[in-house]
């Protein structure tokens, strides 16, 4: 149930030899210091090849600012989670179902986690999770034509994590799962139906949490937060360009007007996001 969707390190200016060597050179004073040139030349020939070699140092530095990367913070590596297994789009996609797309959107970085159910049957055997994930991935690309699955990743009721759009799991994949919101965000949808009554798996909330700590993590994000990300569609629950704040994992229906991902799921958010705070570090 988804709609389509520093500054780099400049480096100081060269430093200007001092003007007072041209003054001690002078022709008058010359003049009147007879037997001081030679040593006044060979003063202002050291101090020439310093500010030179100074200026060569600046100009072609022994790794270029524009190719390097600035540590992380502790406070950002204190609080990064493991990296939880995922399946990559290989164990669903194959050749057959494949269809052709334009290359991944980037964004530069994560920031939410928008949390989805795919309003498919609950009762299904997890080996059979692939072949869910590639009906929702045609469904998507045919149909609707969508150049791609909309989430970032699906998580069956054992727990086992998919990878869904294409462009890196590792990556700040703009995915078309919450519409106005996917950018700075990534979309988990649980494979199942969670509406009122519905059993959630444990195996399925872990797998979320984990998830979560771990894709929030690299941007230092608590899950117990809140965010603010900008509208960029009208069809949403805000204006194009409207400032939005909204928990650093919500439900699908914070960002849009929909029934997703049904109330047992959503009733399960506030333990997904202690969870995954644990699963960062975080103690209060």
């Amino acid at each position: 149930m988804v709609p389509p969707g520093g500054t780099p390190h400049i480096a100081d200016p060269p430093r200007r030899t001092d003007s007072g060597i041209m003054n001690w050179t002078r022709p008058w004073r010359i003049a009147r210091l007879p037997g001081v040139l030679p040593a006044l030349t060979a003063v202002a020939a050291v101090l020439l090849l310093v500010g030179g070699s100074e200026r060569a140092v600046t100009a072609h530095p022994a790794h270029p600012a524009h190719l390097a990367r600035p540590a992380p913070s502790a406070a950002l590596v204190a609080h990064r989670a493991p990296r939880p297994a995922i399946l990559p789009r290989s164990a669903w996609l194959d050749r057959a179902t494949l269809r052709r797309q334009p290359p991944p959107r980037y964004d530069d970085r994560v920031v939410a986690v928008f949390v989805h159910h795919t309003a498919s049957p609950n009762d299904y055997d997890c080996a059979d999770a692939p072949r869910i994930i590639r009906s929702l991935y045609s469904g998507q690309t045919g149909a609707r034509h969508w150049d791609d699955i909309g989430y970032n990743f699906l998580v069956d009721r054992c727990g086992t994590i998919y990878e869904g759009r294409a462009g890196g799991a590792d990556r700040a994949v703009t995915g078309a799962h919450t519409q106005g919101f996917n950018h700075r965000s990534t979309g988990i949808a649980a494979l199942g139906t969670f509406t009122a009554g519905a059993g959630v798996p444990p195996a399925m909330t872990d797998a979320i949490a984990a998830l979560a700590a771990w894709k929030l993590g690299l941007s230092g994000t608590d899950p117990r937060a809140r965010v603010r990300l900008t509208s960029t569609s009208g069809l949403s629950r805000y204006r194009t360009g409207t400032p939005a704040t909204f928990p650093a994992v919500a439900g699908h229906n914070t960002g849009y007007a929909t029934t997703c991902p049904g109330a047992a799921l959503t009733a399960t958010l506030p333990a997904i996001r202690a969870k995954a705070a644990h699963l960062q570090g975080r103690t209060r």
